[in-house]
């Protein structure tokens, strides 16, 4: 017991003698999730593909650069063939495997409610590869890539689904419409001269 107080004395110690500063802010995005869901009832797997649509988001704790290992919550809602609707959350993993298109692994868990079937629980599974850097000057960093899940579900109807398609940033869809707004309005009302 003493040799680990003194191990663990000695780490912090160390870490404390370099000066270095730590900051590991957290990094939030939010994105549009579209694509194709492959879907069965009774543990079928792809019976039937329908179109998949949904917004995704997390935020990821523990990063002070590209390079580092990041974890935190994750939150969803979507539809398949707009005659279901999915939400979920749980927890997201980035691994830093390239410093320009890490993976994102996440394991959660769902709600699925369909006319048919009501309201039903799941588990899914989620692979995220993409761009997702890390913001130095705001909490909010810009993602796109391509998604892969399984979801399984656990009630009544024995549903599975497969969702392999694209998330896309909804800060990045949404500049067109912001330069179109400031365009209308005339741009910036500054007219102080750049020193």
């Amino acid at each position: 017991m003493a040799g680990r107080a003194f191990v663990g004395g000695a780490v912090l110690a160390g870490c404390l003698s370099f000066g270095v500063e730590a900051r590991a802010e957290p990094q939030g995005t939010v994105g549009l999730t579209i694509g194709a869901a492959g879907r069965g009832l009774d543990r079928k797997i792809w019976d039937q593909t329908v179109f998949h649509l949904g917004l995704r988001g997390d935020v990821l704790f523990g990063r002070s650069k590209v390079t580092d290992f990041g974890v935190g919550p994750y939150a969803e809602v979507m539809t398949h063939a707009f005659d279901e609707v999915q939400f979920g959350a749980g927890v997201s993993t980035l691994f830093p495997v390239l410093q320009a298109l890490p993976l994102v692994v996440s394991v959660g868990g769902y709600g699925r409610y369909a006319p048919m079937q009501g309201l039903e629980p799941g588990v899914a599974g989620a692979l995220f590869w993409g761009t997702r850097s890390y913001n130095f000057h705001a909490s909010y960093v810009i993602a796109a890539g391509l998604l892969a899940q399984f979801r399984y579900g656990l009630g009544p109807s024995r549903e599975t689904s497969i969702v392999v398609g694209a998330q896309l940033d909804l800060v990045a869809l949404s500049l067109p419409f912001q330069i179109l707004y400031n365009a209308i309005r005339g741009g910036s009302k500054d007219t102080r001269p750049v020193r």
